[in-house]
């Protein structure tokens, strides 16, 4: 969004003169981003957010610059984000209305966007059961009670996410079908995978995994989702549904 229409939006009349306390809350910048989301925003915006006040006041008839205002100010001074993100702590300690706290704030975040851009994302690799079940095996060592985790993919079968779905008791364990559709649909997820562990070690599946993967099923296949497979992780080895073929078996049932 541009200035101009973030302009337009908020209306010049008040955006100039008040605080942002005093205007709707359909148009305050932190109650737009959480109901509209935070791509609707301007820089200007989003820069507000972070400094959360302006500058000077409003008290008493004495004129000040709410945080928006302040934000363009910043932002024309230091020539956008670039400019304030390269400028120096003493410059912009210069700059009234800006103290060691807003200007720690500034430096924070544009650090904190620095670090996302420089960390590689490097999603775990579910290829096979065997990688999957390596890669929960760590997580599930030593658990006395059954932990049933949904790890959802895109179109691609790239990992988007994994959920702990809910825990159970040494022997049993209820999976909410409901809340990994939930999950899924939250995500935009194309398929999911689901894993649990068993504590006694050996990963054959009871009956009730069975019915927990036959339910799962059905309940994919009304929203378009697809089960990949439903994984058991036991001390040293993993049982399959897809591998050994339930998967198919159970869709015809």
């Amino acid at each position: 969004m541009s200035e101009r229409d973030t302009q337009k939006r908020t209306g010049s009349t008040h955006a100039k003169s008040q605080g942002i306390v005093s205007w709707p809350k359909a148009e305050r910048p932190r109650e737009r981003l959480l109901a509209e989301g935070v791509e609707k925003l301007s820089e200007a915006e989003l820069l507000a957010i972070i400094l959360r006040v302006g500058q000077g006041t409003f008290k008493a008839g004495v004129r000040g610059q709410n945080a928006t205002d302040f934000a363009r100010l910043l932002l024309a001074e230091f020539h956008g984000l670039r400019g304030l993100d390269r400028a120096h702590v003493q410059d912009l300690l210069k700059v009234p209305g800006l103290g060691p706290a807003k200007v720690a704030q500034i430096k924070a975040a544009f650090e904190l966007g620095r670090k996302v851009c420089k960390k590689k994302l490097i999603a775990p690799s579910f290829e096979s059961s065997r990688a999957i079940a390596k890669h929960f095996r760590p997580r599930f060592t030593g658990k006395r009670h059954e932990i049933v985790v949904a790890v959802f993919l895109n179109g691609q079968n790239q990992f988007l996410d994994e959920k702990d779905i809910t825990e159970g008791t040494p022997t049993q364990v209820t999976v909410y079908v409901r809340r990994v559709i939930e999950e899924a649909m939250h995500l935009s997820a194309a398929a999911v995978v689901l894993v649990h562990n068993h504590p006694s070690g050996n990963p054959e599946p009871s009956v009730g995994d069975d019915a927990t993967t036959h339910d799962l099923l059905k309940a994919c296949r009304l929203v378009q989702l697809v089960l990949l497979d439903h994984v058991i992780v036991g001390e040293s080895e993993h049982y399959s549904y897809s591998d050994a073929g339930r998967l198919d078996e159970l869709a015809k049932e």
